[in-house]
């Protein structure tokens, strides 16, 4: 009986610390609580001299990192554009090649599951 007590409190210690351990190496936040965090994919061309036109988007719907991963990578998988979002400011920075398609920019945000609520800034 006295090894039994011992015993089942360090399998509880070793229960617990497992299972921190499985919860920090997975994504955080609202979204990504039970899943991977989200790998940010950047734009194919990094160079930003390449991008002349600039438009800034208030995003509505985000709530954490994963969040704005998700829709940076979304952007950026359009041609000729690389995005930066911030959580912060729940704004996406858009540098693109030509004139912005504003559908083709509020589409990639809606199937990203998030809405562009307003273009603030467009050059």
């Amino acid at each position: 009986m006295k090894i039994l007590l011992p015993l089942a409190l360090a399998l509880l210690i070793a229960w617990a610390l497992h299972t921190a351990i499985r919860r920090s190496r997975r994504g955080g936040g609202c979204c990504g609580e039970h899943e991977e965090t989200v790998k940010r994919t950047p734009a194919a061309d990094r160079n930003r001299a390449h991008y002349p036109c600039e438009t800034v988007l208030r995003i509505g719907g985000m709530t954490c990192d994963n969040c704005a991963r998700r829709v940076e990578n979304a952007l950026n998988a359009l041609p000729g554009t690389a995005a930066k979002v911030r959580i912060d400011t729940k704004t996406a920075t858009v540098r693109t090649k030509e004139a912005p398609d504003e559908a083709a920019l509020r589409g990639a945000v809606a199937g990203a599951g998030y809405a562009v609520l307003e273009i603030l800034r467009k050059k």
